[in-house]
């Protein structure tokens, strides 16, 4: 009698540890859960869409690592329940781990940059960077790899890992910058005003363009001309399409005020 109970008291124990366990799991999980989603709550109208998949990265990430650690917790209290030797599993993990490590070290290298660059904020889809002399716009980011495609059309994907020397040209505005060469003819008075009526009549006309045109002045004294500088602020990687309207601009005030831009010209004479 005595020893069908003590057999039947190890069966429960061998079921509701197990059950136990398991379910204290889970309740750690939720709770777990609830505060990380809290913590990293993601406001869809405040942020923008990469803003948003990079926060929903982050989250789902933590909550994997929270969720295999949980796992392997668990699972060692269960095992410790039918006396199995945790410390030679813990021995054979660790090997194995090893092993593991040095076969897939490029893409854990991949995956541990990938994390740093979301979560550093190195670049977001959308903006204009330069990798080893390959110049782009990221149509890509993953934890792996990152996609950039050129003004041809090209796109190259690089690991992560190989991201290491990253030129931003999207973190910060750009600068418009116009050399008008004018006729020595033409006093800097005369053609300072003409510049200045041109930032007036230019004032919220240029689209990304920011502020006003700045008159710079005289950058230098070539041998047929007068060169004046331009400058206008504008949003990354937008100088190169505001520089075409100023120069468009510029030429028809000019030519409005009658002053000259100059020329090469080449004189032929007749040996006759």
């Amino acid at each position: 009698m005595l020893a069908s109970l003590v057999i039947q008291s190890i069966d429960i124990k061998y079921f509701v540890l197990p059950v136990i366990y398991i379910a204290i799991g889970i309740i750690i999980y939720s709770v777990i859960k609830n505060i990380v989603q809290r913590i990293l709550k993601i406001d869809k109208k405040r942020l923008n869409a990469f803003n948003v998949q990079r926060a929903e990265t982050i989250r789902t990430l933590i909550l994997n690592i929270i969720k295999y650690i949980i796992v392997i917790l668990v699972s060692l209290g269960i095992l410790s329940v039918f006396n199995i030797n945790i410390k030679s599993i813990l021995a054979g993990l660790g090997i194995t781990t090893a092993i593991i490590g040095l076969a897939f070290q490029d893409l854990a290298k991949d995956l541990i940059a990938g994390i740093s660059i979301i979560t550093e904020n190195q670049y977001e889809i959308g903006d204009t960077i330069e990798v080893n002399g390959f110049m782009g716009e990221v149509v890509f980011l993953g934890l792996k790899t990152t996609r950039i495609r050129d003004y041809k059309g090209a796109t190259k994907i690089i690991a992560n890992h190989n991201m290491d020397e990253i030129t931003n040209y999207s973190l910060h505005n750009s600068l418009a910058i116009v050399d008008i060469g004018i006729s020595y003819d033409h006093s800097p008075e005369e053609v300072n005003k003409v510049f200045e009526k041109l930032r007036e009549d230019l004032k919220g006309t240029i689209p990304n363009a920011i502020g006003e045109l700045n008159i710079v002045g005289i950058m230098n004294l070539d041998d047929s001309a007068v060169v004046y500088r331009l400058t206008l602020e504008t949003k990354p990687m937008k100088h190169y399409e505001v520089e075409r309207i100023i120069r468009r601009k510029v030429k028809e005030a000019l030519e409005d005020a009658n002053i000259k831009i100059p020329y090469p010209q080449i004189e032929v004479h007749n040996g006759k």
